[in-house]
């Protein structure tokens, strides 16, 4: 019975606050320190930390990154950032979509590396 009381708690808060998040915010001003097939997946792994998911795509392993912010009311923003490897560990390919608004205005222009 307090076990359903504090899930019905629980949801009730979220209802109320109309916000949920999911993954891990990273920085992504500037990922020009991504190399593809330089950058190892030790090195990505120092500097963004856990990957959210991992999976493989065509045989190639991948790493995804992502923060994503559901809100009942109001807009919903999402990050990726999709890494893929090698069979050396190395950076092969990788993509990064948002659409927060002031990372989705600093990204429109920038020239692709």
């Amino acid at each position: 019975m307090r076990s359903n009381m504090a899930f019905l708690l629980g949801l009730w808060v979220l209802v109320l606050s109309g916000c949920v998040t999911a993954g891990q915010n990273f920085r992504s001003d500037d990922l020009s320190w991504i190399v593809v097939n330089k950058t190892s997946q030790g090195e990505i792994q120092r500097v963004l930390g856990e990957p959210f998911r991992v999976g493989v795509d065509s045989g190639s392993r991948t790493w995804t990154y992502g923060y994503y912010r559901y809100r009942l009311f109001g807009e919903t923003h999402t990050k990726d950032l999709v890494i893929e490897f090698n069979k050396e560990g190395k950076v092969s390919s990788y993509t990064f979509n948002t659409s927060f608004p002031e990372e989705k205005a600093d990204w429109k222009y920038r020239r692709a590396r």
